[in-house]
């Protein structure tokens, strides 16, 4: 159950509310399809477990995307930099 709803949540980590809702909805519908559980409470906490599951899958996608962005931000604005004439010495304080 864990390995796979965390792998669930890596790949559609994108789209978080989904993945999560659908964690939510879909594997206590599994669980009741395959006989692992009986409808009652039990499906609510299976429920809660997918999602908190799901949801360690997704904050992995979501740090890696955020990572990724700032990767790309601090490099676009690195390459900016290259090439632009140096101001020191012309009067400006700091520098």
């Amino acid at each position: 159950m864990i390995p796979t709803l965390i792998l669930f949540g890596l790949v559609f980590g994108r789209w978080w509310r989904s993945a999560l809702i659908a964690a939510a909805i879909g594997w206590p519908i599994l669980l009741l399809a395959t006989g692992t559980v009986a409808a009652g409470a039990d499906l609510i906490g299976a429920a809660g477990l997918a999602i908190a599951n799901a949801g360690a899958g997704v904050a992995i996608h979501q740090g890696a995307l955020w990572s990724l962005r700032r990767y790309r931000q601090a490099r676009q604005g690195h390459d900016l930099g290259k090439g632009r004439p140096s101001h020191a010495g012309d009067g400006h304080p700091g520098n």
